[in-house]
């Protein structure tokens, strides 16, 4: 906290192409998202401006064990390997796993039809999607899409079947991509927590962010914030 004052600057990182959560609107080319819109009220709190530290998908967890940036504000989820790396908030958001097909194709129309085999399965690296699928899947094959490859981009394309990814990812992706087919899996599967993510080793920060999110559910700017990107219901309370 005293290098954060002192600095008069909270670093925020973010991956710009997480859609509902932290995501640059092509059409304004501003951040909007609800991490965006929390990240800017915790500045606010603070008292101190805030500055968005841009990261590629995958690489969050490592700019904060960097000293990159304060905290990671993006859409991140508690996986086991992340927990031993970094320092999570209270959870903010309760998610399932969605997936996510191009409507051009007829490969996989059901989520029933997904563990089959010959069926491309993509996912983000370190994702909880990832976990998951692994344990899941037992004919179709998983790919893992790492930089600068892009797993919608896969589907698109036709390279890959299906991506796995959160409901809010899923939601926003397909509100801004018209060839998106949602697949939607059994209730709750592979349901996880999203949090805030600071580095380890700092009980005072870390303290404050949860007292800041406290304070967010309280007053219902959290649940607002969700509201407006069409997620309300996934906030935890």
């Amino acid at each position: 906290m005293a290098a954060i004052r002192a600095r008069g600057e909270l670093r925020v990182c973010i991956w710009p192409g997480f859609f509902g959560m932290s995501w640059r609107n092509p059409r304004s080319a501003e951040l909007e998202g609800v991490d965006i819109d929390m990240a800017r009220a915790l500045g606010e709190r603070l008292g101190l401006r805030v500055a968005f530290v841009v990261v590629g998908m995958g690489e969050v967890i490592s700019q904060l064990e960097s000293n990159g940036c304060d905290i990671a504000m993006s859409g991140v989820t508690v996986t086991t390997e992340r927990s031993q790396r970094v320092a999570f908030s209270k959870p903010y958001f309760s998610t399932a796993l969605v997936g996510i097909a191009n409507r051009a194709s007829v490969r996989v129309l059901s989520w029933q039809e997904i563990d089959r085999p010959g069926v491309l399965v993509a996912v983000a690296p370190g994702s909880q999607a990832e976990e998951v699928m692994r344990q899941t899947l037992t004919q179709a094959e998983l790919s893992v899409m790492r930089p600068p490859r892009q797993s919608e981009a896969e589907v698109f394309s036709g390279r890959a079947d299906v991506f796995i990814a959160s409901v809010p990812y899923g939601r926003g992706l397909a509100e801004q991509r018209g060839w998106v087919r949602l697949l939607e899996a059994p209730p709750r599967f592979g349901n996880t927590l999203m949090a805030y993510a600071v580095a380890r080793g700092d009980a005072a920060w870390l303290a404050e962010v949860n007292n800041f999110l406290a304070a967010a559910k309280a007053d219902g700017s959290l649940a607002r914030a969700a509201e407006r990107q069409g997620l309300q219901g996934l906030v935890v309370y």
